[in-house]
Formats: C-alpha cells, sequence, structure tokens
C-alpha cells in the first residue's frame, strides 16, 4: 500500500483525513505535522509516495513546503487541501509541483476520486519505467543494436514507447500497418469497420480492442507529461498521434480538473503512425 503524508495545522482536519484515507485502505498514514518545519524533515525521512497538505499554512505555506520538496527531487505526488478558490494561487500551486487539490469542508467523494486517481498515476508511472527499463535492455542487446529497422519493427517501437504492446488491441493495429503498408494504401480509404474486417473475423471487437488500446496509449502519454512535460515520448507523440487539446483534456482529467478525458480518433492515430515511420525512413 502507498504511503501518505498529511500537513495541515488543524488536528482536527488531520485526523479526519486520516480516519478518511485507512478506513477506505486508500494508503498507510505513515505520519502527519501541523508544522511544515516539522513536516519537511520528517518527509525526507519517511519518504512517502503522497504528501497532502494545507495551503494556508503559517510560516511556510503549502506551495512554498511542494517547492522546498521538490528541490530535493524526492519522487512524491503532492495533493494540495484548500478552501481557497483564486485561479492564481491555484495556478501557482500547479506551476510549483501540486498535482491534484481538495477543497474544504472535507467530502469524502471527493478525497477516494483524487486518491484512486493519484495512486493510478503512481501505478501508471511504476509500469511505464518498468518498460522503459526493459526497452533499454531490449536496445542494448545485440538484435536491436541495427540501425535499419523495418517499418513494422518502428511501429511495434512506438507502441513499445506508449507501454500499449501488451494491450491484445496493439496486434490489431499493426495488422492494419501491415495490410496499409502491403497494399500502399491509407488508412482514410476505409471505413472503421471495413479495414478491421480486413484483418478479423469479428471486425467489431478488433475495433473494441483498438479503441481500448489506443485510448490507454493517451492516458500514457497524458501520465508522462504530467510527470515530465519535457519527456522524450511526451514531446514526440503529443502532438502527432493525438491532438494536443485532448492529450491535454486527458491531463486534466488525470488531475481531477474536469469530469472527461480526450478524445481519441482510430483514423488518425493509424495514419499519424504510418507516417511517423513514413518520415523516419
Amino acid at each position: 500500500m502507498l504511503k501518505l503524508y498529511v500537513v495541515d495545522d488543524d488536528i482536527a482536519i488531520i485526523k479526519s483525513l486520516e480516519n478518511i484515507i485507512e478506513d477506505n485502505n486508500l494508503a498507510n498514514v505513515v505520519g502527519f505535522s501541523t508544522s511544515s518545519d516539522i513536516a519537511i524533515e520528517e518527509i525526507k525521512k519517511y519518504r512517502p509516495d503522497i504528501v497532502m497538505v494545507d495551503l494556508l499554512m503559517p510560516n511556510i505555506d503549502g506551495i512554498q513546503l511542494v517547492d522546498r520538496i521538490k528541490k530535493l527531487n524526492l519522487e512524491m505526488k503532492f495533493i494540495m487541501v484548500s478552501q481557497v478558490n483564486s485561479k492564481d494561487m491555484i495556478s501557482e500551486a500547479y506551476n510549483k509541483g501540486v498535482d491534484f487539490f481538495i477543497t474544504k469542508p472535507l467530502n469524502i467523494v471527493e478525497i477516494k476520486k483524487v486518491m484512486d486517481n493519484i495512486i493510478e498515476s503512481i501505478n501508471m508511472k511504476r509500469t511505464l519505467k518498468n518498460i522503459k527499463n526493459a526497452f533499454m535492455n531490449n536496445e542494448n542487446s545485440d538484435e536491436l543494436k541495427e540501425q535499419n529497422y523495418d517499418e513494422l519493427s518502428g511501429i511495434r517501437n512506438i507502441l513499445n514507447k506508449l507501454g500499449i504492446m501488451g494491450e491484445k488491441g496493439a496486434e490489431d493495429i499493426i495488422n492494419i500497418c501491415s495490410f496499409l503498408i502491403e497494399k500502399d494504401e491509407s488508412i482514410f480509404d476505409f471505413k472503421i469497420k471495413e479495414i478491421c474486417e480486413k484483418i478479423s473475423e469479428n471486425s467489431s471487437a478488433s475495433e473494441q480492442r483498438i479503441r481500448r488500446a489506443i485510448n490507454k496509449a493517451l492516458s500514457n502519454l497524458a501520465h508522462l507529461g504530467i510527470e515530465d512535460y519535457m519527456n522524450e515520448t511526451f514531446t514526440n507523440y503529443n502532438n502527432s498521434l493525438f491532438n494536443f487539446e485532448d492529450v491535454k483534456s486527458e491531463m486534466d482529467y488525470i488531475r481531477g480538473k474536469r469530469d472527461t478525458g480526450g478524445r481519441i480518433s482510430i483514423r488518425k492515430f493509424i495514419d499519424s503512425l504510418m507516417t511517423e515511420i513514413e518520415f523516419r525512413n
């Protein structure tokens, strides 16, 4: 279970948060403090996965606390608890590294939703890190040292970077690309149902698998952007395989700022995937 640390100058709020978090098995509360100075030292000691901090802390406010901890290069997520609705202050908090906001008075439904989102984000980051490590290991192997990748290998490479090679729909995407390469056709020459019929006996199931895989790719890419806006995979594909507005919407959804995420287009994704490979070659 993930570790959580709570910082608030009101002990009653701390106890309420602790009860909600632990009663719902959302995380293990490893510590709390009513002082920002003490909190910083204990956070360095306990290394929690998540820090939940009140915005209006005395002496060192919540934004300053997050900024100081961020400078220590400790990997953790930050949830700001606040009754302040100032857009400028919220914007500053996000710029300093806050991932999610919870408003006062406390609401169990909101807390559970934010915690679910942040837990998913942390787990996704760990999964992507494992994928990246596996990819780097493969990249260093003799087989992948060759510089001349064929087109399908290049497509698999991109899907791997997006973290969806394990999805059933990934093979459908590869099969469609293989068909288009072989026939020298464009995805826009076909309706989705027609192209799925070319590669599967059950075109509806194939389309659903593809849609799920692309949605997963969008979610993975959005998580990468939240973690590091200059991440190479994020910068390479946020405006090519998807519309950037949809990536931004997905990022806002993950942060709990929207009720819905970004939209995907199967044909745009596959066409852009093919274009990426053609550009490389």
